[in-house]
């Protein structure tokens, strides 16, 4: 359980004791949710397989997509200041998570400092992650914007020891939008230019970047 519930980079017996911290593991179904805002904090969540998507619901009941989560990231830190979950945890594609009880992993990294050098570096991406979807709203053309998402995910995939240049998207395009800041209709047709300039492929959700210079350009 521990190669895919926390990166190998710790130390074997670091591994070893978080190994025993891991409470449960837990399926969730594509549509349902792990968390839902306001809920009460208590473990944090790593994905195991699958994805989500987190969200904000509007006070006229729309929905604000705040942030995607792939297998091998990390949901639920969110909660760590309010101890109450501040968006509802989503799957898009059925899923499984691993459940660490935030106690547990608190007094865990108490005793060890490279397991909390760990947890601090995954707060910190959390945070960038953030800020980078603020820089995207607020400073990027619709080009640049589904440009920079494309390249964050490629990022991230190769990073879990995936290809970089070819993957599967899990949201849907309407998704993306939402969490880009446009509609649909823009979205489409920014894949569309993409693909008559020879930058990438697309056949159904599956993605292939053909040059990730150029589109790095973009």
């Amino acid at each position: 359980m521990r190669s895919v519930c926390m990166p190998n980079t710790l130390a074997a017996k670091d591994l070893a004791r978080f190994d025993t911290i891991v409470s449960a593991t837990r399926v969730v179904m594509r549509g349902e949710a792990l968390y839902r805002s306001s809920d009460e904090f208590q473990s944090v969540y790593a994905v195991r397989s699958g994805s989500f998507k987190t969200v904000v619901m509007h006070r006229d009941g729309r929905e604000q997509v705040t942030g995607f989560h792939l297998a091998g990231e990390v949901l639920g830190l969110d909660a760590v200041c309010a101890e109450r979950h501040s968006s509802d945890a989503i799957a898009i594609e059925d899923s499984s998570v691993c459940i660490i009880p935030y106690a547990l992993l608190e007094a865990l990294c108490a005793e060890s400092k490279s397991l909390q050098h760990q947890v601090l570096r995954t707060m910190s991406g959390e945070i960038v992650r953030e800020s980078s979807l603020m820089m995207l709203l607020g400073t990027m053309s619709a080009e640049q914007r589904v440009a920079t998402f494309l390249l964050n995910l490629s990022t991230r995939m190769q990073a879990r020891g995936y290809s970089a240049a070819e993957f599967n998207l899990r949201m849907t395009r309407e998704e993306m939008g939402n969490y880009l800041g446009m509609k649909l209709e823009t979205v489409s047709r920014m894949f569309s230019k993409f693909q008559r300039d020879g930058l990438l492929e697309t056949h159904g959700k599956q993605i292939r970047i053909v040059d990730l210079e150029a589109l790095a350009r973009v």
